[in-house]
């Protein structure tokens, strides 16, 4: 099997674990393109993507485009001479340049398409009780998510498990996936299928402020899948309403199903010392892990130390 020379895109952990797993392998990474470096922290200084500070270890070439449809960067990446592109966790590429390797461009999308076609595929598929996901790596094409399928691997999803720990264990999966068809490529064993284009299976939609707001009318499993999803970056969260007119912005990070359903939706009962319920169109839920506005994320008693919920208080949402 001859070796491919390869240009690599990504710019968060997700993408890095893939890059660092085909840089050690039996083909030539002679490209990475990444974001620019983007203002950070307090002192708002520059800082670089994931990917390229791996790359920067590895002594890799990097272009940071701007703009993906410049002239320039186009001239760069044809100067790569690249048999084939990898994309993984980036921006959408216009034809000119996914069209541009003699093999094409593959992605590595996170979810066993056609499910769960968008942004947020690790989270939309806990956020809706699913027990099984995988991994897909598929040809780009100008449609979203829909070009032809080379590789799938199929994953458990624990009734436990968050978006975090999932999202771990498809960096490692999906590492020895991409290296697997990339070395189905190069040997000429592995042939492209078309994606059925049904329009029923679940979409994977950009997390925004509006659904990733939980509301206390679902069941308490809806609400817990709800919180584990968004667990622990970008979070669920709710509004505190307190008796006098007061509202407080509140993320949750973990919840437990009680077996009691005797609190009307919303409504928080508390024994101001070791938990927090509260009420759902069902049963009850236990409020574990929560972050004030404002303050860091803490479990419900080191909450309790410090803040009190008076009598009346209840989540909106």
């Amino acid at each position: 099997m001859k070796g491919l020379r390869i240009v690599f895109m990504g710019t968060p952990d997700f993408a890095t674990a893939i890059l660092r797993k085909l840089d050690d392998g039996l083909h030539d990474v002679v490209g990475v393109v990444t974001a620019p470096d983007r203002q950070a922290g307090r002192g708002q200084k520059l800082r670089a993507s994931s990917v390229k500070s791996e790359a920067l270890l590895r002594n890799l070439p990097i272009l940071q485009p701007k703009r993906l449809r410049h002239d320039g960067f186009h001239a760069a990446l044809k100067a790569l001479k690249a048999d084939l592109f990898i994309v993984v966790a980036f921006r959408m590429l216009p034809e000119s340049v996914w069209s541009m390797p003699n093999l094409g461009t593959v992605n590595l999308h996170a979810s066993l398409l056609p499910a769960y076609r968008g942004a947020a595929p690790i989270n939309w598929a806990i956020m809706n009780g699913e027990e099984i996901t995988g991994l897909t790596t598929f040809m780009i094409n100008e449609r979203i998510d829909e070009g032809a399928i080379l590789l799938q691997e199929e994953m458990s999803i624990s009734a436990d498990e968050d978006a975090g720990s999932l999202h771990d264990r498809m960096m490692v999966i999906g590492s020895e996936l991409v290296e697997k068809t990339v070395d189905g490529l190069a040997s000429g064993t592995r042939s492209p299928r078309i994606q059925p284009m049904e329009s029923s299976y679940p979409k994977a939609p950009k997390l925004t402020p509006s659904n990733r707001r939980i509301d206390w009318s679902l069941s308490a499993e809806g609400i817990r899948n709800h919180v584990r999803g968004l667990s622990p970056y970008p979070a669920a969260w709710t509004v505190i309403e307190l008796p006098d007119g007061q509202s407080i912005d509140c993320k949750i990070f973990k919840v437990s199903v009680l077996e009691s359903s005797d609190i009307p939706c919303g409504t928080i009962r508390t024994d101001e010392k070791t938990f927090v319920h509260a009420g759902t169109n069902n049963q009850d839920l236990s409020i574990e892990e929560l972050q004030l506005s404002g303050k860091r994320r803490m479990g419900v008693r080191d909450l309790l130390n410090g803040f009190s919920f008076p009598e009346g208080s209840r989540f909106s949402g």
